[in-house]
C-alpha cells in the first residue's frame, strides 16, 4: 500500500488542493510543514493526530518542517472559533513555544523546527501593509467559511489579519526552504489556500505548491474527541498523568477503537483487521483497547512510563493496590487519597471517619464479616489499630471494603 492509499484507508485525507498531490506524495520527496500556535505550554491529543500524520510522511521519506507559531500565537486563529482568544504576552508565547518544541522533538526527532516569531517580529507596519497585505482581497477573505462564521458575532482586525500572517508563513518557507506542501486539520483549509495564493502572486503562477487536510477527530456518536471529565487530555505528564493518559485510551468505546487504531498507531492493515475481528467476536477481552493504549502511551511517554501506568491499572482491576509503591499510588489514585491522623486509632473509628462506614455499628459488622482488608490483608479484629510503621513506604494505608470500594489513607 503506498502512502496516499494508506492515508485514505486510515481516514486521514479530507481534502487536497490539487489531484497531483497523490503522485507527489507517492513518488517524490516533498518538504512539508505543519504548524501549531503555542496557546499553552503543551500539546493535547487533538494536536497529536496532526503530528502523527507528519510522522507518517516523514517515515515515507518526506522532509518535515514543524512551525511553532510564536508570532501568530500572539494574535490567535479565528477559524471556526465562537469568540476571540485571550491574547498572550510575548513572554508567555515564547515559554509555551519551548514546551511544545520539546514535545514535537520526541515524536519527530529529525524534523526541522522553526518559530515564526523570528520572521513575523521583524516586520514593520508599512512592510506588512505594502508588501504582504496588498496581495489579499478583502471580499475573498471575508467569504472564507472559517472567517464568515465569525462576522456576525464580531471579528477584530487583529484576528482578521491572522490568515495573512499564516499565508506569509507558507510563502516564507517556500522561498527559504523550498517547502511546497502544507498539511493541517480541515479547519485550516482557508489558511492553507491563502498561502497558495500568496506563493503564486509572489513567485508566478507556474510556482507549484500544495496542501491537504485531514478530518477533525470525533467520536462515533458525533461528540468531541479528546475531552475527559477532568478536561483536556494533555501530552505533558505534569498536566495529565501518564496513568490518566493510558486510561483514556484503554476506555475507548468499541465503536471507536478501530478508527483510533488506524489514526493514532502505526500498526499495519492486517494487524488492525485482526483486532477488528477480536472486537466483534470477543469484545469482553478488550484486546484492541489494550493494544491502542500500549501503542499510543509508549509513543508519547515511552515504554517505562507505559508499563507503570499498566501496572497501576491492573492493580486497581485485581484489587491489589497494596502491591504498588507510594509513588504509583500517588499517580493512580489521587481521588481515593484522604489525609488523616490515624496513628494508634481504632480501625472501627477510621472506617467511619473515612466514609467507608456510616456508623460504628456498621463498621463492626464489616470487620467481623471479613469485608475489610488493609494493605491486602483481611482484618477481623475489632481492636485493630492503624500504625504508620505498617504503611506502604511509611506513607499510605490501603483500606478496601468488599471487592471494589477503597479509601487510601495518607498518614499525617
Amino acid at each position: 500500500m503506498n502512502l496516499f492509499e494508506d492515508l485514505k484507508w486510515r481516514g486521514l485525507l479530507y481534502a487536497v488542493t490539487d489531484p497531483e498531490i497523490e503522485d507527489k506524495l507517492n513518488n517524490e520527496k516533498m518538504t512539508f510543514y505543519l504548524g501549531a500556535d503555542p496557546t499553552a505550554n503543551s500539546l493535547h491529543v487533538g494536536h497529536l493526530l496532526a503530528y502523527l500524520v507528519a510522522k507518517r510522511l516523514a517515515d515515507y521519506g518526506h522532509h518535515p518542517i514543524l512551525v511553532i507559531g510564536g508570532g501568530t500565537g500572539l494574535i490567535g486563529d479565528p477559524s471556526f472559533k465562537s469568540q476571540e482568544r485571550q491574547l498572550l504576552t510575548i513572554e508567555e508565547s515564547l515559554i509555551n513555544a519551548e514546551g511544545i518544541r520539546q514535545q514535537v522533538l520526541r515524536l519527530l526527532p529529525d524534523a526541522k523546527i522553526v518559530n515564526n516569531f523570528d520572521w513575523i517580529s521583524a516586520l514593520n507596519a508599512i512592510e506588512f501593509l505594502r508588501d504582504i497585505g496588498k496581495n489579499f482581497n478583502v471580499s475573498y477573505m471575508i467569504n472564507k467559511e472559517s472567517v464568515r462564521s465569525r462576522i456576525d458575532n464580531g471579528l477584530s482586525f487583529t484576528e482578521f489579519a491572522y490568515q495573512v500572517l499564516q499565508a506569509w508563513d507558507f510563502e516564507h518557507l517556500y522561498a527559504r526552504y523550498n517547502c511546497d506542501l502544507q498539511i493541517g486539520g480541515q479547519d485550516q483549509w482557508g489558511n492553507i489556500t491563502a498561502g497558495l495564493d500568496l506563493i503564486r502572486k509572489n513567485h508566478g503562477f507556474e510556482a507549484k505548491a500544495y496542501g491537504f487536510t485531514f478530518p477533525l477527530v470525533t467520536k462515533a456518536d458525533g461528540t468531541k474527541f479528546g475531552k475527559t471529565e477532568t478536561g483536556t487530555l494533555w501530552l505533558d505528564k505534569e498536566k495529565t498523568s501518564v496513568y490518566d493518559f493510558y486510561q483514556f485510551w484503554i476506555n475507548t468505546a468499541d465503536d471507536d477503537v478501530i478508527n483510533r487504531l488506524k489514526q493514532f498507531t502505526f500498526l499495519d492493515k492486517e494487524q488492525i483487521e485482526r483486532l477488528e475481528e477480536k472486537v466483534v467476536k470477543e469484545p469482553h477481552l478488550r484486546e484492541a483497547q489494550k493494544v491502542l493504549a500500549c501503542e499510543v502511551t509508549t509513543l508519547v511517554h515511552g515504554e517505562t512510563e507505559y508499563l507503570e501506568a499498566k501496572k497501576i491499572s491492573e492493580a486497581l482491576f485485581s484489587g491489589e493496590i497494596h502491591l504498588l509503591n507510594a509513588q504509583e499510588i500517588e499517580i493512580g489514585f489521587t481521588d481515593l487519597i484522604q489525609s488523616l491522623e490515624v496513628q494508634g486509632k481504632l480501625l472501627v473509628d477510621i472506617l467511619v471517619t473515612s466514609g467507608l462506614a456510616s456508623s460504628k455499628r456498621q463498621a463492626r459488622e464489616l470487620i467481623t464479616s471479613g469485608a475489610i482488608t488493609i494493605n491486602g490483608e483481611k482484618v477481623e479484629d475489632l481492636e485493630k489499630t492503624l500504625d504508620r510503621d505498617q504503611a506502604i513506604d511509611g506513607l499510605f494505608t490501603v483500606i478496601r471494603k468488599g471487592k471494589k470500594t477503597y479509601t487510601i489513607i495518607r498518614h499525617e
